[in-house]
């Protein structure tokens, strides 16, 4: 009997105490997991929000030095901007000087503004960078070297008319955005709706003149990635 009440011992159970302990230890990984997870979705909207406002100041240290807008410069002429020397000997694209980037872009609301932009789309990166106010190659010509954003989509800009943004108003678009991280710039950039405002967003990517559909349950769906665009 003694024997028998010795193995008994030896395969006790865990005391409701070391129970709780363990649940307790692993709450408090879960939510350090999901804490960790939500501090990086607001790094990479710190991130855009600055990419952003990065570009506005970029476009207006650009225009006061040659009163042109970039992608929109060199007056039909490729030569007059290679004349400027130095990166800008790289550049391929140029603008007609119409103050609007745009030319013959694809819709907007459509992937071949992230795969195959147009020539003053394209320009805006090159003249930006040959001029020195952005990083990277002036010579790009491809999409896969325009700027990436923080979710791994692509970054474009155009002056046409986007999601019901007007004509001649330059925008910053970007593709890949999660729900949560379009909600949380439009909070903090206009007024968290996304088919109002100067940020508008769509669901995936929609024809270039659409008008966002607002959902007044839910505009912002989890379950889906949006085209954010912002007014520069």
């Amino acid at each position: 009997m003694k024997q028998i009440s010795g193995i008994a011992a030896k395969q006790r159970g865990f005391t409701l105490v070391e129970i709780a302990i363990v649940l307790v230890i692993v709450g408090l990984l879960l939510g350090g997991v999901l804490q960790g997870q939500q501090l990086i979705e607001n790094s990479r909207v710190r991130s855009a929000i600055n990419e952003v406002n990065g570009l506005r100041s970029a476009v207006t240290a650009y225009q006061d030095r040659y009163n042109r807008l970039p992608g929109d410069d060199g007056a039909a002429n490729l030569a007059a901007l290679q004349a400027r020397g130095g990166a800008w000997a790289t550049v391929t694209q140029f603008g007609n000087r119409d103050g609007l980037i745009g030319g013959a872009a694809p819709a907007v609301g459509t992937a071949a503004l992230f795969t195959t932009p147009a020539t003053e789309v394209l320009g805006f990166w090159q003249h930006l960078r040959a001029a020195g106010f952005i990083s990277g190659d002036p010579a790009a010509a491809v999409a896969a070297t325009l700027p990436v954003s923080p979710w791994g989509g692509g970054i474009a800009v155009t002056g046409l008319e986007v999601f019901a943004l007007p004509v001649g108003t330059n925008k910053v678009c970007m593709n890949n955005v999660p729900a949560s991280a379009a909600q949380a710039i439009d909070n903090r950039l206009d007024d968290g709706l996304n088919h109002t405002g100067r940020v508008r967003a769509v669901t995936g990517l929609l024809a270039q003149q659409a008008v966002p559909t607002a959902n007044p349950n839910n505009v912002y769906s989890e379950a889906t990635v949006f085209t954010v665009c912002i007014t520069l």
